[in-house]
C-alpha cells in the first residue's frame, strides 16, 4: 500500500518534458565546427601573454610547449553556461589547458526539457559520445597537446558519455553532476570505467536530477553518486557537496579536489 502511494505521488510530481525535434548525427561540416567552435582555455605560458579563453578558431599563436589538457563535455545547456568558461580559466591559471566541444555545432539539433522518453535520451547519449571521439582525434593532431596527459571530464548530460567511454586514451576522468546509476535519464547506466583508472566524481548531495531529492528519479534505491560502480577502484574519489545545486563546477568544495586530482595526475 505504501509503495502504491509513493508511486502515485511520484507520478503526480513528474513534470511534462518537451522535445524540440532535430538531427542527432554529426555531418562532416558539423564535425569540423564542433572543434573549431569549441571553447578553449590556454595557460599564459602557452600564449606568451594572458590566459586565452574563447573559441578555438580565434585562438592566438601558441608557443612550442606541450601542456596537459582537459577535454570537457558540457551539459544540455551548452557552452552558454558561464560557469564553464570560469572553470576553464581557473584550470589555465595553474597550467592546464582545456577544450569544450560545442555540441550545438550541429544546426537545429534536438533539444529537450526533462523528463522525456529513454529511447530519445539514449540517442542523445550516443550522439554526445561521438563528440568525444571526434574531439580526441583532433586533439591528438594539435602540437600543443601532451597526448599522455589528457583527462576526460563532463557535467550532467556531458558526464554520461564520460562514464561510458570504452577507450584507454585518457589519463583519468572527472564526472560532475552524474551518479552512474539507473534512473529516468538512461535505460541502464552502462558505466565503463577500469578499476585502475584515476576517477573523480563530484555531485551535490541534493542534486535536483540525480539524487532522491528528485521525486521522478525512477530509482528509490539510488545513492546519488558513483560509489557503487567505483567500489573496487582504489584510485577513485567521490565528493558530495551538501545542499549544492546541479552545477557545482566552480564551488570551492569542488575546486580543491579537482586541482589536487590534476596536480597528482599531471605531476604539476
Amino acid at each position: 500500500m505504501l509503495l502504491s502511494i509513493s508511486f502515485t505521488l511520484a507520478l503526480a510530481q513528474t513534470p511534462q518534458g518537451e522535445i524540440k525535434a532535430g538531427p542527432l548525427a554529426h555531418t562532416h561540416e558539423s564535425m569540423a565546427t564542433l572543434v573549431s567552435e569549441a571553447q578553449v582555455a590556454f595557460p599564459s605560458h602557452l600564449t606568451a601573454k594572458d590566459i586565452f579563453v574563447g573559441p578555438l578558431k580565434n585562438a592566438p599563436q601558441l608557443g612550442n610547449a606541450k601542456v596537459p589538457v582537459v577535454l570537457f563535455m558540457h551539459g544540455s545547456s551548452g557552452l552558454g553556461l558561464k560557469a564553464i568558461a570560469d572553470w576553464q580559466q581557473w584550470l589555465a591559471s595553474f597550467g592546464v589547458a582545456s577544450i569544450a566541444p560545442n555540441s550545438f555545432a550541429l544546426k537545429d539539433r534536438l533539444t529537450y526539457t526533462s523528463p522525456i522518453d529513454k529511447d530519445t535520451y539514449e540517442k542523445l547519449h550516443a550522439f554526445r559520445a561521438s563528440e568525444i571521439e571526434i574531439t580526441l582525434k583532433a586533439l591528438q593532431k594539435m602540437p600543443w597537446v601532451d597526448a599522455t596527459k589528457i583527462v576526460l571530464a563532463g557535467t550532467s548530460e556531458g558526464s554520461v558519455p564520460v562514464a561510458r567511454y570504452k577507450g584507454k586514451e585518457f589519463a583519468g576522468r572527472i564526472m560532475f553532476a552524474w551518479s552512474c546509476e539507473d534512473n529516468y535519464f538512461v535505460k541502464a547506466h552502462q558505466t565503463n570505467i577500469p578499476d585502475d583508472q584515476p576517477i573523480l566524481n563530484i555531485i551535490s548531495s541534493t542534486d535536483p536530477y540525480f539524487s532522491t531529492s528528485n521525486p521522478w528519479l525512477g530509482n528509490s534505491q539510488a545513492t546519488g553518486h558513483c560509489g557503487a560502480v567505483l567500489k573496487n577502484n582504489k584510485k577513485a574519489s567521490i565528493v558530495l557537496i551538501p545542499g549544492g545545486p546541479h552545477t557545482v563546477l566552480t564551488f570551492p568544495q569542488a575546486k580543491g579536489p579537482v586541482q589536487g586530482f590534476l596536480a597528482d595526475l599531471f605531476k604539476l
